[in-house]
């Protein structure tokens, strides 16, 4: 929102929020209509193709979102070396307003113009008096119009709401108040309108422009240079012909220079080029990837979870991930990432963060929750995380946290395989075992006498219990084998508070992985139940509650967080993490990996000594 919002800044269909484009369903209708029972002649492609055009615009979008968000991830190229937040994500969110407004233009136009009706696929005439119309007025008016909102009586009223992202993306692009949008569209319809009156236009001409504009809006925004120097090294001219995403980032983060369109040549001819657009082209050409220093690596959780990465939809990943009905729609999308993933996919670089001289990374595992889960894909899963784990090494890494399913016995050792396999290791590998010990045993209440441990044991499990036992809170199991196995791996002076199996009072649950809705059934009214694994158990009981997946809130001076991590809040992340970027800032030299466990006491408060803090738990009817 603009400092001091002035008229028509809003949308008209705001009210309407996601249900918006419903807008233009009479226009779908008949354009369909008529053209399936019309006669070949009688056809009107060009008003048919009016909607399907707008969401190749939007995937065109989407794609370079996707692009511009790996790419300044990893760092090669970037311009702008600073990070994004919620704030920014939640402003550009209605992106797609420019793409819904201009479908409603032309079809509105169709209605009104009747030599719009009709159009050719292709005329040679129509496409170069539209290149030719585009690079006289239209850029010549724009770089005045443009200078004209960055006087303070409009800028505050409208174009601040665009600057108001410092570091852009390509959707930055688009995010204008509705006015400036009217404005913009005023110009760009010189080529379309002056070919349409001029029995000129065609398709092509039409969807080539707008594609066009499209396009170097985006590249302009995308926050890493992407135009060679040979280009103007063989052709000096294209300098003024052409801008660079180095160029246009100039103009957010200096406000008074570098006004043009898309053609510099008019920061030239009036004196509004900026003095480093050159040196900032050439340092951003030769900026490198970035060398993290501690890696996340985790994968996919479920399929539709492909649409909440950060690289896909950044208005879903800025959410904690769930189900969505209109995901279910694109179920022929999802099904083709499957099938990419299971064959294809190699791991990838999702996100970046900066905290305390430290730069950290997301790798992800293109693979999803369920093929942990399978023996027989053990064995590719293995060598994708081996890979990954060489990869960091070469790169210099110095902690890799592992945020993996079903690291046990079975799979990996905790991380433990690889250890041993490679030996001479230099990089530090962390399950972070030991600050989900400290989590859990924290957010309950030292005032509870007694919580039930309930899924698949495993060494997390039993250091938990282990150490409510060891402060005075009873525990019990749901079977005696598992109460069993605690008795061997607890103190005989705890041993008096491990209560055996049989009575489910307990309102304090302790879920792992496999805690299966027959068991759930079995707590009583108002239980809590809290989550011991990556995974949350699900919500099947109305009656009870359910407390977050081991995790922390990240302290302000973590950087960079535009997105929420799988199912946790904003600025929320779990303890797998966590542990990992611990373990860098105090440079603890130990893996924690196999039976392995660091001290749970001197993780838990390391993260509190550097702004971590708990997600809190304000209900206490579970006291008992």
């Amino acid at each position: 929102m603009a400092s001091k919002p002035g008229i028509l800044t809003n949308w008209p269909w705001k009210p309407l929020g996601c249900f918006k484009w419903v807008i233009l369903t009479p226009w779908i209708a008949h354009s369909t209509y008529s053209f399936l029972v019309s006669d070949a002649k009688e056809r009107d492609l060009g008003y048919f193709l009016i909607f399907p055009y707008m969401m190749v615009r939007m995937l065109h979008d989407q794609v370079w979102i996707t692009l511009s968000r790996h790419r300044t991830a990893k760092g090669k190229n970037r311009i702008v070396d600073k990070g994004i937040e919620f704030e920014q994500v939640d402003r550009e969110s209605n992106w797609d307003d420019q793409i819904l407004f201009n479908g409603i233009i032309f079809y509105i136009g169709y209605m009104l113009v009747p030599e719009s009706s009709h159009m050719p696929l292709w005329r040679t005439d129509g496409v170069l008096i539209t290149a030719l119309l585009h690079a006289g007025p239209v850029e010549f008016l724009y770089y005045w119009l443009h200078r004209a909102l960055h006087h303070h009586f409009l800028y505050s009223r409208y174009h601040s709401h665009h600057h108001s992202s410092i570091v852009t993306e390509p959707i930055t692009s688009v995010i204008h108040p509705f006015a400036e949008h009217i404005a913009y569209f005023v110009l760009f319809a010189i080529p379309l309108y002056t070919t349409v009156v001029a029995r000129t236009a065609s398709i092509a001409s039409y969807a080539g422009y707008l594609a066009y504009i499209d396009f170097m809006n985006n590249l302009g925004h995308c926050n890493f240079e992407c135009i060679p120097k040979a280009i103007f090294t063989a052709f000096p001219f294209l300098k003024y012909l052409m801008y660079t995403p180095s160029f246009h980032s100039l103009h957010h983060t200096q406000f008074r220079t570098n006004y043009s369109l898309f053609m510099p040549i008019y920061d030239y001819i009036y004196g509004t080029m900026d003095k480093t657009t050159d040196t900032t082209y050439e340092i951003a050409l030769k900026r490198e990837e970035s060398s993290p220093d501690v890696v996340h690596l985790t994968h996919l959780t479920t399929p539709e979870s492909i649409y909440h990465l950060r690289l896909g939809f950044a208005s879903l990943a800025s959410r904690p991930q769930s189900s969505t009905w209109y995901l279910s729609l694109m179920w022929p999308l999802t099904l083709w990432s499957i099938l990419v993933t299971w064959f294809y996919g190699q791991t990838f670089v999702m996100e970046r963060n900066a905290f305390k001289m430290l730069n950290l990374q997301s790798w992800v595992i293109p693979r999803f929750h369920v093929q942990y889960l399978f023996k027989w894909q053990s064995e590719t899963l293995n060598k994708l995380i081996e890979e990954a784990i060489l990869q960091a090494e070469l790169s210099k890494v110095k902690v890799l946290s592992l945020g993996l399913s079903n690291q046990g016995d079975s799979f990996n050792k905790y991380g433990e395989l690889y250890i041993k396999r490679y030996p001479e290791l230099k990089i530090k590998i962390v399950d972070g075992s030991s600050l989900v010990v400290a989590i859990v045993v924290n957010s309950i209440p030292k005032e509870a006498r007694q919580v039930l441990l309930c899924g698949k044991p495993n060494k997390v499990s039993y250091a938990i219990a282990s150490a409510l036992c060891e402060r005075g809170t009873k525990v019990t199991t749901m079977y005696k084998d598992e109460y069993d196995k605690l008795q061997l791996r607890i103190s005989n002076e705890s041993k008096k508070n491990l209560v055996f199996p049989g009575s489910y009072t307990a309102k304090i649950w302790l879920v792992g992985d496999q805690c299966d809705e027959v068991e759930q059934k079995k707590a009583p009214k108002g239980s809590l139940f809290i989550p011991i694994s990556q995974f949350p158990p699900k919500k099947l009981r109305k009656d009870c509650f359910y407390h977050s997946t081991p995790a922390m809130i990240a302290p302000p001076s973590l950087v960079n967080v535009d997105s929420c991590e799988n199912w946790l809040p904003r600025r929320v992340m779990s303890a797998w993490r966590v542990a990992g970027i611990l373990h860098a800032l105090e440079c603890w030299k130990v893996n924690e990996c196999g039976n392995v466990m660091f001290s749970v006491e001197k993780i838990w408060q390391a993260s509190l000594q550097h702004g971590f803090r708990p997600l809190k738990i304000t209900l206490y009817s579970f006291l008992n």
